[in-house]
């Protein structure tokens, strides 16, 4: 047995606890206490705020080899116990101090109430708060005392069942079109799962974690490694046929308000892949992405539109157009910045995107574009007398432009064009000793890029019935090369859950919306040390990320000691 290892017990407590404190001297604390998960036992606050003492102890142990059941629990008690210290003096200082909310407006009393569960600074406030600390530590270390064949699916259901809490808002919109009013009731409040539907969330998610760890993936394994080329290639056929299916379906099944949260993410989804062209297949970094996709809004906008600006064309004109537009754009942007790489590159394209944002913006163009009022009354996609209005029409047409650009995109991955965009991702010079056409290929990946963004903002401006330079500030190139690196640079899927994560997620979270740019910079801090290579990488960068890790595997080094290739 190994001695404890007070160093790192100690550091990880500290870390833990200085977490906490600044979520709740920011007022995320108070803030997400608004939101039940289980209603009546549990908020997002709470979660929030003793999260880091359960994690604490079980990061105490994590790092050790073998250790006795005492030293374990002695270590995660410790560990829960420094997490509970700068809230205890947080509480006795606000106490004493009332004129701490001069420099600190977030020290409520109603976060004091929370911190010292309605006690305030007395010794029984301070000892509930200990004892909260120290018992979650105590739990987090325990998890390791646990069978390994036990442990997984648990962290599992625990980790489905809080994220079923949280967005309880899919659930219940598909409770209420399905089942009776009575029985959704049952399941869910206002916000968050009733007591009843968190426990069954939970045992039927532990039921089917431990079915897969037991047998599942076994299973499944022996069958892929079984299968044939043909049976393959028709699982994959029926798996596509039955995804279709489901996302046909899916308007009648979520509602107004989730439909419309998918066509946003939709929208971005448009966009990402036109930029996963871009950034991960060229590795151009393109930081005005956004200016294609006002070119594409802007020019469906002044065409469409039946106001004193528009041309009142129909909309499956302008959109060819509008992509015909992006296109050019994207051409003329990459032919002055074919011999800039990595940060000259980026300025450049920041640069270009600024241009637009202005222009859009100024008074010089305001006679044809419309200037800070924008242009309004554009015109919506017809069939017939059939007209796109509302957010579930509206998917469709979305879903029928993700399908597309997806669809060009794979083949050109997987083809000439995308093996010459991959070498000179890897290394321009190389990639030109070897006859690669420099010029064409990197035209190639701005012009095709763009014309996606310039699809998107077609079909955005289409759907907001409007076009305002606001629409189009830098965050929104941002947002979308978050998207891929967050999803993975150069995986297709890796954009799909980029844009789920980054778009869907705070939508469903919308009265949280002061903290999104937060949560942006905390998840791509984590996903950076954690997982370099993103959340559904593709096979090249899983295999490049990970090479050193495997090559170290076979040597018999340990895993911690080898640093990711980046």
């Amino acid at each position: 047995m190994t001695g404890m290892n007070w160093r790192h017990v100690i550091r990880t407590g500290l870390l833990m606890s200085l977490i906490v404190l600044l979520v709740s001297i920011i007022g995320m604390v108070e803030t997400f206490d608004e939101r039940d998960l289980v209603v009546g036992y549990l908020t997002l606050g709470q979660l929030l705020l003793f999260a880091p003492a359960l994690f604490g102890g079980y990061r105490t142990v994590a790092r050790e080899a073998r250790r006795s059941p005492v030293s374990t629990l002695l270590g995660g008690l410790v560990a829960g116990l420094i997490v509970a210290v700068p809230l205890i003096l947080l509480v006795l200082l606000a106490s004493a101090w009332p004129g701490i909310r001069t420099y600190f407006p977030n020290i409520s009393p109603a976060l004091l109430d929370i911190l010292s569960n309605g006690q305030r600074a007395t010794t029984t406030g301070i000892g509930l708060l200990l004892l909260e600390m120290g018992l979650l530590g105590l739990i987090g270390a325990a998890i390791h005392l646990v069978p390994g064949a036990l442990r997984r699916p648990l962290l599992t259901a625990l980790l489905i069942t809080s994220a079923v809490a949280l967005f309880s808002d899919v659930p219940l919109n598909i409770a209420n079109e399905l089942l009776d009013r009575s029985i959704v009731r049952i399941l869910f409040g206002t916000k968050g799962l009733t007591l009843a539907a968190a426990v069954g969330a939970f045992v039927i998610s532990l039921l089917l974690a431990f079915w897969w760890d037991r047998s599942g993936r076994a299973a499944l394994n022996r069958r892929q490694a079984t299968q044939s080329p043909t049976q393959a290639a028709r699982n994959r056929r029926i798996a596509t046929l039955a995804l279709l299916v489901v996302l046909l379906i899916l308007p009648r099944i979520l509602g107004i308000f989730l439909t419309n949260v998918l066509d946003q993410v939709g929208i971005f989804i448009l966009m990402a892949l036109g930029l996963n062209i871009v950034v991960g297949f060229a590795g151009l970094l393109d930081l005005g992405y956004v200016a294609f996709f006002a070119i594409g809004a802007y020019t469906t906008a002044l065409l469409t539109s039946t106001g004193d600006l528009g041309l009142g064309m129909s909309f499956w004109v302008a959109a060819p157009i509008s992509v015909a537009a992006a296109t050019l754009a994207g051409i003329i942007l990459g032919i002055p910045v074919l011999r800039l790489r990595g940060d000259y590159l980026a300025i450049v394209t920041l640069g270009f995107g600024e241009i637009i944002r202005v222009l859009v913006r100024s008074d010089l163009l305001k006679p044809v574009i419309g200037g800070a009022q924008g242009i309004l009354n554009i015109g919506r996609p017809s069939l017939g007398s059939f007209e796109l209005v509302t957010p579930q029409q509206f998917y469709y047409l979305i879903l029928l432009g993700c399908i597309l650009a997806w669809y060009i995109a794979s083949r050109l991955r997987d083809g000439r064009i995308g093996r010459r965009w991959m070498a000179m991702r890897e290394d321009e010079d190389v990639a030109e000793a070897v006859g690669i056409n420099l010029t064409s290929t990197k035209l190639l990946a701005f012009s095709i890029g763009a014309s996606f963004a310039g699809l998107a903002g077609s079909i955005f401006a289409s759907r907001i019935g409007s076009a305002f330079p606001n629409s189009f500030e830098l965050l929104i190139s941002i947002n979308v090369l978050a998207i891929v690196i967050v999803g993975g640079l150069g995986s297709l899927p890796g954009v799909v859950v980029g844009a789920f994560v980054l778009v869907g997620l705070p939508e469903l979270l919308r009265e949280f919306a002061e903290y999104r740019l937060l949560m942006y910079g905390i998840l791509l801090i984590v996903m950076m040390l954690v997982r370099p290579e993103g959340l559904w990488p593709s096979a090249v960068t899983r295999r490049e990320m990970h090479a050193a890790e495997e090559e170290a595997a076979r040597e018999g080094i340990h895993p911690e000691e080898v640093q990711p290739i980046t």
